[in-house]
């Protein structure tokens, strides 16, 4: 049976959670950028991704699946500008993007990845 290890455990979620070769991270919102741009908040959550990649070995170039929920479709646009310059070429994640109300109103957007190690 292969291990789990699982990191910021809290009484509902864990942040991470790797297994078999595979991490699967909780969502990411923003930290910095709350009352900004759907831009801003955007790349304040991919610095969080990466920095959180290089924290456990791994990088964009291996993720291998995102979801991001947006408080209002009418930001697909604006965020897709800010992501298409932050994925590897030829490296995309599968991906699903939606609309959603978020935990809090001042989120923007939310976004999950799963990668490999």
């Amino acid at each position: 049976m292969t291990d789990i290890r699982r990191i910021g455990v809290a009484a509902r979620y864990s942040d991470l959670v790797m297994h078999d070769g595979t991490a699967y991270f909780s969502g990411y919102v923003p930290e910095t950028t709350l009352g900004l741009s759907v831009a801003e908040q955007t790349r304040d959550i991919l610095g969080q991704i990466e920095q959180s990649l290089a924290e456990i070995g791994s990088d964009k170039s291996r993720l291998l699946q995102a979801t991001i929920w947006l408080a209002d479709i009418a930001f697909y646009d604006e965020m897709n500008a800010v992501w298409d310059a932050w994925v590897v070429p030829g490296q995309a994640p599968a991906r699903v993007c939606v609309e959603s109300k978020l935990a809090d109103p001042d989120y923007k957007l939310e976004i999950q990845v799963t990668v490999a190690l």
